[in-house]
């Protein structure tokens, strides 16, 4: 859906906590290229490279506090990098787009549905029916990730 992508990415606001290292740097190169200002929110202090662009917030420890603080920050414009739905969900409800790790855009149009199953995975984790999480990343994990981001970034 192209219209989404009506106006330029005014800065990339990043859940840093659970965000892979390897996606890190292909944030960094890009905000650096692009000269598109990026701040990484998280709870235990990150490193980033020293940059004009690049810049961290750390917030108090608890949960969702991070995912709250990107919540109440994003707006139009912005591009929001996690893999937490529900962060994504609110993010997008105040006009911003997200990305997760591994590439997948979350729009106006299939939020809703990723919140649904979502939710149901949770359930169902509860019973004890599947246990772990999502299969560790890898390098074409990461290019694909790389990819959807230049894409969007490009638009």
């Amino acid at each position: 859906d192209s219209s989404i992508y009506i106006m330029k990415t005014k800065r990339i606001l990043v859940d840093a906590d659970a965000c892979p290292n390897a996606i890190k740097e292909i944030l960094f190169r890009a905000a650096e290229r692009l000269k598109i200002p990026m701040l990484l929110v998280a709870n235990q202090p990150i490193n980033i490279p020293k940059s004009k662009v690049i810049s961290f917030k750390q917030v108090g420890a608890g949960f969702n506090v991070a995912d709250q603080y990107i919540i109440d920050l994003s707006e139009p414009g912005d591009l929001v990098i996690t893999a937490d739905i529900p962060l994504a969900d609110g993010a997008i409800q105040n006009g911003a787009c997200a990305l997760n790790p591994r590439g997948e855009l979350y729009t106006q149009n299939n939020i809703k549905q990723k919140l649904s199953i979502r939710n149901f995975m949770e359930e169902v984790r509860s019973t004890g029916q599947i246990t772990g999480g999502p299969a560790p990343m890898t390098k074409l994990d990461n290019q694909v990730f790389a990819n959807a981001l230049d894409k969007f970034l490009a638009q």
